[in-house]
Formats: C-alpha cells, sequence, structure tokens
C-alpha cells in the first residue's frame, strides 16, 4: 500500500502559493499539456475537487452521456467532459479559481481521511488494468493527478518543481504499479527480470518478474537481471503522464540488457489518456 493521504493538503498548499504568486501572462503560458494553458491546468485541477466531493463524498451520481463499452469509449468521454469544463472555465478569473481551489482543495482533502483505505473504490484505477481497486490505489492515483499538474504548471512559468523525497517518490511509486499492466502482451522467460530506475535521491529501484501468472512488481529480487532502465526524474514523470514520447528521450535513458524488455516500460501511460 502507498499511503499518500497526508500528503494532499501540503500539495494543495503549495499549489496556492504557486497560484498566487503568477502574474497576468504566466496565466496563459502554454503547458506540455498540448493545447492547454496555465490556467486550462488549473481548472482542471479544480474540476478534479468538485468530481471527488460531487461523487464520493455526496454520492451524487451523473451517468454518462453515451454507452462506454470499451477502455477507448471511456478515455473518449473523459477527454470530453474535461474539454467541456475547461472551455466553460475560461470565464473564470485566476482569482477565482485559486479561491476556489483553496476552498475546495481542504474539503477534499477533509474527505478522503474518512475513506478506509482497503475498502473498495468508485472509481477503479483503469490505467493499471484494474477493474476494481482498493481506496488506497484510488486516492493515490489522485495524489499523482495532482502532483504531476502541478508541476506542468511549474515547468511552464519556471517555478521551482516539487521535485521533493516527500512528494515525487510516492508520485512515481504508484505510476510503477502500472507496468504489469503495460506489460500484460510481453513475452519472455519465467523469472526474467527487469530493473526500473528512477535516478537520485528522491527516485527509486523496482523490479518487474516476469512469474508464470503474468508480470509483479517487487522492489526486491533474487533473480539475475534481464535488462535494466535509468530514468531521471524529469523525465520518468514527463513520460509516464505523456507529456514526453519514448522516441523524444530515448537517447537520455540508459539501458542495458534486452534492449526491446526495457525499452517496452518507456511505453507505460499512467494517465487516463
Amino acid at each position: 500500500m502507498i499511503d499518500t493521504k497526508h500528503l494532499f493538503a501540503t500539495l494543495d498548499e503549495k499549489l496556492i502559493e504557486l497560484l498566487r504568486s503568477l502574474d497576468a501572462s504566466d496565466w496563459e503560458r502554454r503547458t506540455v499539456a498540448k493545447l492547454w494553458t496555465v490556467k486550462d491546468v488549473a481548472a482542471h485541477l479544480l474540476d478534479g475537487n468538485l468530481r471527488m466531493l460531487s461523487f464520493s463524498r455526496d454520492k451524487f451520481v451523473s451517468k454518462p452521456d453515451r454507452e462506454i463499452n470499451s477502455y477507448q469509449d471511456l478515455i473518449d468521454y473523459l477527454n470530453q467532459l474535461n474539454a467541456d469544463w475547461v472551455k466553460s472555465a475560461k470565464r473564470m478569473s485566476p482569482v477565482v479559481l485559486a479561491d476556489l481551489l483553496e476552498s475546495t482543495g481542504k474539503e477534499y482533502a477533509a474527505h478522503i481521511q474518512t475513506l478506509n483505505d482497503d475498502d473498495t473504490a468508485l472509481f477503479s484505477v483503469a490505467w493499471a488494468g484494474e477493474e476494481t481497486s482498493r481506496n488506497w490505489f484510488h486516492i493515490a492515483r489522485e495524489f499523482t493527478e495532482k502532483w504531476h499538474h502541478q508541476q506542468q504548471i511549474r515547468q511552464a512559468t519556471n517555478r521551482p518543481g516539487i521535485l521533493t523525497k516527500e512528494l515525487f517518490h510516492p508520485f512515481i511509486s504508484t505510476l510503477i504499479l502500472g507496468l504489469p499492466h503495460t506489460y500484460r502482451n510481453t513475452q519472455a522467460d519465467t523469472d526474467s527480470v527487469v530493473e526500473i530506475e528512477v535516478s537520485s535521491e528522491i527516485g527509486g529501484k523496482w523490479f518487474l518478474v516476469k512469474t508464470e501468472s503474468g508480470w509483479k512488481i517487487s522492489e526486491k529480487s533474487d533473480y539475475r537481471i534481464t535488462s535494466s532502465i535509468i530514468l531521471t526524474p524529469d523525465i520518468a514523470w514527463q513520460l509516464f503522464t505523456k507529456a514526453l514520447r519514448p522516441e523524444a528521450v530515448i537517447d537520455q535513458v540508459e539501458i542495458k540488457g534486452n534492449y526491446d524488455l526495457a525499452y517496452t516500460a518507456m511505453t507505460m501511460i499512467a494517465v487516463m489518456a
């Protein structure tokens, strides 16, 4: 289990401090989130707060306006929801957005404290291949959303990042849990091991082991390493959130052993996109 409940208040405090420091031109800067500006990303974060409070805390049910028969159907639906909200939020001022993010963020942080970690979550972590998830994983996934969108704003406005051990390590540890699903169709001998390392003291090292029943993540391995890959934190967070594509950073990544086996890790997308 990855515990992130206690980190939401800290992360939100840093977000509000960041937003209050921006000038008018900063809010219009483009981010790595393709067509979204800083203001658009902030609006998306507000949408996330409101959805969690409405659906999880208030038990409000909002049915999709279309049939969802596949993962791609779900992605298309969520992309449309996100685009509609961001468009509507353009009429909000930066001050209003920051104020709403501050108030709803506090309610959000309070609500997740009431959730039992082992209960079934309202929404599964689909990018990890789960049809049902426990609350701790759903909450950790929500933390990764808040972390990487705030980091997008910091990157776009040249503000110091939140690449700290306290905040980054649980972020990347959660994303790593999506690797078994990424490798689900990857063939390898049983007991093959892919070592994934995110460098520096804020990163970590994980082992993806091929078992008879599929690929499993472990923090240690008793088997010989079949292949390994080392990424910097800055590349890792952008790569796994689809801000960068593998071919754009392959020359900045260190791979040893079975090249194709290690490269597959770079194709993981740990966001709903």
